[in-house]
């Protein structure tokens, strides 16, 4: 990191913000293998949300590496850059009292440990959600025909497969989309932002 910089602050407290805007910032870091269902969840949570009237925007994981990350990767330096670049993104959004939705295969604990890390420091909340599906059943969907091509050996470091999953240990929430349709899983998102005073 540069050494010559100064961080200057701005004349707007976040409580103060908060109170104009009319809610709180917040991060719901949407993380699980490819095709469990974060994007699909993460899309309909925003649409309620904004329904609501709460200022929410969605990064997905795809979408990011068109533009900010597309000088990355997949191996394993390239994904802690990903989550890393993400991580601090996520903190603005939650800072400025957006609610941040980011939809990332985040495959490593200490990545999100990290994501999580920035967030309370700052004093702002971070809400890790598990969209947990069994690898059998994201093979079966498969919609865009990587596990199938991993399997064949034509996509390298591909997690789940070649590369590593880290399951979180203790996810403010927890979704089996094997279990519970894209609705229940709203629901029980918005339940738990309900619970915390963030709508």
């Amino acid at each position: 990191m540069a050494t010559n910089i100064t961080f200057h602050p701005g004349s707007v407290s976040a409580e103060e913000r908060g109170q104009l805007l009319g809610q709180k910032g917040a991060t719901i870091w949407f993380t699980g293998l490819s095709a469990s269902g974060k994007s699909t969840i993460a899309c309909a949570l925003e649409q309620h949300l904004l329904h609501l009237h709460k200022f929410a925007y969605r990064l997905d994981g795809d979408n990011i590496r068109f533009g900010l990350n597309k000088d990355l990767g997949f191996d394993e330096k390239s994904r802690n850059e990903n989550i890393r670049r993400i991580g601090e993104v996520s903190k603005l959004f939650a800072d400025s009292s957006a609610i941040a939705l980011t939809a990332f295969i985040s495959p490593y604990r200490a990545d999100r440990a990290v994501a999580r890390e920035l967030h309370e420091t700052a004093g702002l909340t971070f809400i890790e959600v598990f969209v947990d599906a069994p690898l059998s059943v994201v093979e079966q969907r498969d919609p865009k025909g990587l596990y199938k091509k991993a399997r064949a050996g034509e996509i390298k470091d591909f997690t789940g497969i070649s590369a590593p999953y880290e399951a979180p240990e203790n996810p403010e929430v927890h979704i089996k989309t094997d279990e519970c349709d894209v609705k229940e899983a709203v629901a029980r998102i918005t339940e738990y932002l309900t619970q915390k005073g963030l709508i």
